[in-house]
Order: C-alpha cells, then sequence, then structure tokens
C-alpha cells in the first residue's frame, strides 16, 4: 500500500494532494452525520458530501495512475480541470448541506436552479475529458503495458462514460427514484430505494468500472479474453440495473423474487 500511495504521488502530484483532501472531508462529513441533526429528505444532510467526496477522491486517483501512461499528454491542464470542476461540485454539495437544503434537482429558485444547472456543466466537462482519455488510450499503442490491463483501463474508461451519462436521466425528471417520490426508505448510508427503483445504483455500478475492472484483471484475471468477457458481463449488469430501476423494481424486490 505505501508502495502504491507513493507511486500514485509521483505520478501526479495535483491530484494525489485533491483525493488526498477529499479522503479528510469525507471523513469530516461522515463525523456530521453522527454529530449534528440536519436533515434533507429523511436521513442526515451530510451523508450526500460524504459519499460524492469518496467518489471523487476514487476518481482522482484512478485517473492519476492511468494517464501517466498516455504519451504527450498534458496531465497538468486535465489534473486542474478535475480539481476545479469537481471541487465545485463537492463543495457546493457540503454547503448546501450545511444549510439542509438540497443541492442536485434543487430548482426551487433562480439561484439554485443556476447553481445546479453549473454542477451539471461541471460532470458533462469531466465526463468529456475522460471520453477524450479513452480515445486516447485506443489511438496509442502501449507496449510496456499488459494487453489484459490495457483492455481493462479501456473499456473501464468506456463504461464509467457511457454510466456518467446515465446522470442525464436522473436531471431530465429532477429525481433518481422511479415510481415514488425520491426520499422513500432506503439502504443505509447509501439510500439507495428499497421500494422502488433507483437510477443511482446503475449509475454507481457503471462509474466504477473505472476501478473494479483494472484492478480485476491485473491481478486476478491476467488474461485479455477473460478481460473482455467480464467487462461485458460488468456492463450487461450495470445495464440491467437501469433497466429494472426504469421499470420502477427495486433491487431488493429483484433479490427477494421466488
Amino acid at each position: 500500500m505505501k508502495q502504491f500511495i507513493e507511486t500514485i504521488y509521483h505520478r501526479n502530484e495535483i491530484l494525489f494532494y485533491f483525493g488526498l483532501i477529499n479522503v479528510v472531508v469525507a471523513v469530516c462529513f461522515f463525523v456530521l452525520t453522527q454529530t449534528t441533526s440536519t436533515q434533507v429528505m429523511g436521513i442526515s444532510a451530510w451523508y450526500k458530501p460524504t459519499k460524492f467526496a469518496l467518489s471523487t477522491f476514487l476518481y482522482s486517483w484512478a485517473m492519476a495512475w492511468f494517464i501517466s501512461y498516455l504519451p504527450s499528454f498534458n496531465i497538468t491542464i486535465f489534473s486542474w480541470s478535475v480539481v476545479v470542476l469537481l471541487g465545485f461540485e463537492v463543495a457546493y454539495i457540503a454547503f448546501q448541506a450545511g444549510r439542509g437544503q438540497l443541492s442536485h434537482y434543487n430548482v426551487s429558485t433562480p439561484m439554485y436552479s443556476a447553481l445546479f444547472s453549473m454542477m451539471a456543466l461541471a460532470a458533462t466537462l469531466v465526463t468529456l475529458y475522460t471520453a477524450y482519455v479513452a480515445v486516447l488510450f485506443f489511438a496509442n499503442k502501449f507496449t510496456s503495458l499488459p494487453n489484459y490491463y490495457l483492455w481493462s483501463i479501456r473499456l473501464g474508461l468506456i463504461i464509467f462514460v457511457l454510466f456518467s451519462f446515465e446522470g442525464f436521466a436522473m436531471g431530465s425528471r429532477l429525481s433518481h427514484t422511479v415510481g415514488i417520490e425520491d426520499g422513500s426508505k432506503g439502504i443505509p448510508f447509501l439510500n439507495w430505494s428499497l421500494s422502488h427503483g433507483d437510477l443511482r445504483i446503475a449509475h454507481f455500478i457503471g462509474m466504477h468500472a473505472l476501478q473494479v475492472l483494472p484492478l480485476l484483471s491485473f491481478y486476478i484475471l491476467r488474461n485479455t479474453k477473460a478481460t473482455i468477457f467480464v467487462s461485458i458481463l460488468y456492463g450487461l449488469l450495470a445495464l440491467s440495473v437501469l433497466i429494472q430501476a426504469l421499470n420502477g423494481t427495486s433491487i431488493s424486490k429483484t433479490f427477494n423474487h421466488p
């Protein structure tokens, strides 16, 4: 682990520190979930910034690792773009949590509507930049990387991009739950709905292909065909969860189905 952390630091100091800051603030936010009474939609307001900070940490360190392989890529511009765009998202979500207000889908005032649109724009720009990175991984040759590992990065990036854009399905509805208003009883911490479809689940599964597939490929699969096969299965899993959510069916009903 120490060697991994040192490698991240040497590959990309900017995203290393940005990720580290997000870990620290995530811990602080989680402490606030236990020590404050501020709620949004029936749960602690601080769960959402905790989750977003952790997700930002995972994305930052994963991309810090991957983009170091790219020849003639401006790592500094990419890194600072991520810091500014995702930093704004986490900061605004935390700001609204402290006020007991929604950050996502909040169009109750012109200011909130504008800030929600800015969050959507920030997420879109990060996703498009990540898509460009994916294109570069297909366009260049990487003779120093094992082929199975290279394909895991490529497919992880593609699935990440596709399910990042799934966020538009939630944004257009101004909700993440299908079949009932947001705020129904959910899984602890994650708060995914236990009674109806929840679009966040596929969003989560798909976006974390960025970390899951390369780790599986490098440490377990170590074979190109197996990596591609597992990646396809992973993508189909995320897609099936999305279709299920769009039909208004919760994951709990699926697992409890006789």
